[in-house]
């Protein structure tokens, strides 16, 4: 069996805002294929390390790599990661097809493909036939099924959740990390 590579590594990175380490020479490596949660209390640097690995934030110091290369200098949208926000950060003037089609058009991916792919996405995440409506006509569960389908339709090679059931009702909650599993398998 072939030894699964790391998809990513966090060497000695640190975060410092003016006078406060948000994250100090935090050490990690996360291997392909891998669900790996961070753990702690409010304020610890979560958000802030995942943000990092996006490239919504930029290290202080250390080195990121995904899949081998350094990224800690590539701009967002030249990174293969997708995120989804714990407010899942819909467009409320889109529809669920716009919002999940959103990353493809940006890329310019043709049309054709841009459907298949949120049909795709939509079945991922069993909402099809929902692809009109609007996020405030949807559900906690279903708009974070949304920005699930959307983080997914680019096919990222890392997919970062930041507290993606917090604004979840309990028995949602359980339902999603189900849901969280089937998708990851």
């Amino acid at each position: 069996m072939a030894e699964l590579q790391p998809a990513i590594e966090l060497l000695e990175v640190s975060k410092s805002f003016e006078e406060h380490d948000a994250v100090h020479a935090l050490s990690l490596v996360i291997t392909q294929g891998e669900f790996f949660s961070l753990l702690g209390p409010s304020g610890c640097g979560k958000t802030t390390t995942l943000r990092m690995i996006a490239g919504f934030e930029l290290p202080t110091r250390g080195v990121i790599r995904l899949l081998g290369q350094e990224i800690q200098g590539t701009p967002p949208h030249l990174r293969n990661v997708n995120m989804v926000f714990q407010n899942y950060a819909l467009f409320p003037h889109l529809t669920v097809f716009e919002n999940i089609a959103f990353g493809l058009k940006a890329r310019r991916v043709p049309q054709p493909e841009i459907y298949r792919r949120v049909g795709e996405s939509l079945e991922m995440v069993r909402l099809p036939g929902l692809q009109q409506r609007k996020p405030a006509q949807l559900s906690g569960g279903q708009q974070q099924r949304v920005a699930l389908a959307r983080a997914l339709v680019n096919r990222p090679a890392v997919l970062l959740l930041d507290e993606p059931l917090g604004a979840l009702d309990q028995k949602l909650r359980k339902e999603m990390q189900l849901e969280l599993k089937r998708l990851q398998r």
